[in-house]
């Protein structure tokens, strides 16, 4: 057997691969029939996103108790896979005012993989052992390894190697039973089934590994002190529209005047989490960064500390 005759017969057993005959004729419908088509396939993603929270709040739990120790988190995929590491990794540091740094994607074949394919990328454990090398990954960091098919050779050999440094390793596919989980400490399998495009994976498996991406960053974020309720307390503000969002998240937190509100922020020099505390703890600006320094950002703690004095 040559090795693509290998490689095709494993493809015919995957869930992501498989051909749908119902829709051999999709071409001859109408564009709404198409649509309609198309938008009760990705009506079915949640629901199996949903079949995986357990292992997903698991995943959760352990990823933020490492990002608590100063750890960072990593994502490691090919193609659209990797493409969705990079774009929630991008998405932390305005949303949650992170460092750069804490929230990594790795894309196979580097930055210019995001916009033009990579020929081999995907191929290489080495290239994903080579990535995560540079970045000096170690115990306390987290790697998740991305892939819808759950075979591809970069994101197995980047769980793979993060195990040998110590790091947690989850592995988040679209086919049950993926070799992905099996290398993972924590495996994520939401099985989405056939694609409406047979193998188009950057259909329902793309969206359920966004999905997954938004519940990871999002959740974790949310153990780490970074919201307040359901605000964003941390978020950065880096242009006018954001300026005015974190007025009106100080007003919604604290329900204070606009007066005080831009009082409060220049105190904290524009920080709304430190803000809301100069308001609701009626303490200055300086106290409002010990406060919430020695809660390790959590403002909820911070402010239970502020109470007894003020």
């Amino acid at each position: 057997m040559t090795a693509y005759a290998e490689l095709r017969a494993q493809l015919a057993t995957l869930t992501t691969e498989a051909f749908r005959p119902e829709l051999a004729e999709i071409d001859r419908l109408s564009t709404l029939d198409i649509a309609r088509t198309m938008n009760a396939e990705d009506a079915t993603v949640p629901a199996a996103v949903a079949a995986q929270l357990p292992q997903i709040a698991a995943a959760i739990d352990a990823i933020a108790a490492r990002m608590a120790r100063g750890g960072r988190l990593v994502y490691a995929g090919a193609g659209t896979a990797g493409r969705m590491g990079v774009l929630d990794a991008s998405e932390c540091p305005p949303t949650f005012n992170t460092d750069p740094a804490a929230v990594v994607g790795l894309i196979a074949g580097g930055p210019s993989a995001m916009v033009k394919a990579v020929e081999g990328a995907e191929d290489s454990r080495e290239l994903a052992a080579e990535d995560l090398t540079a970045l000096a990954i170690g115990p306390d960091d987290t790697v998740i390894g991305i892939s819808a098919s759950g075979r591809t050779p970069y994101a197995i050999g980047a769980v793979e190697f993060a195990r040998t440094r110590g790091a947690l390793a989850v592995g988040l596919s679209c086919n049950a039973g993926s070799a992905l989980a099996a290398a993972a400490e924590h495996g994520i399998e939401v099985v989405v089934g056939p694609e409406l495009l047979t193998g188009s994976t950057r259909l329902k498996a793309g969206t359920a590994q966004k999905l997954v991406l938004n519940l990871i960053s999002t959740i974790t974020m949310i153990r780490l002190g970074k919201t307040y309720g359901n605000l964003m307390v941390d978020m950065r503000s880096s242009n006018e529209k954001l300026r005015a969002r974190a007025r009106r998240i100080v007003a919604l937190a604290t329900g204070a005047p606009d007066e005080e509100i831009e009082a409060a922020l220049r105190a904290t020099d524009g920080e709304v989490k430190n803000a809301v505390l100069v308001i609701l703890g009626g303490v200055d600006g300086n106290e409002a960064a010990d406060l919430l320094a020695d809660s390790h950002g959590h403002l909820r703690a911070a402010l239970a500390a502020a109470a007894p004095t003020h």
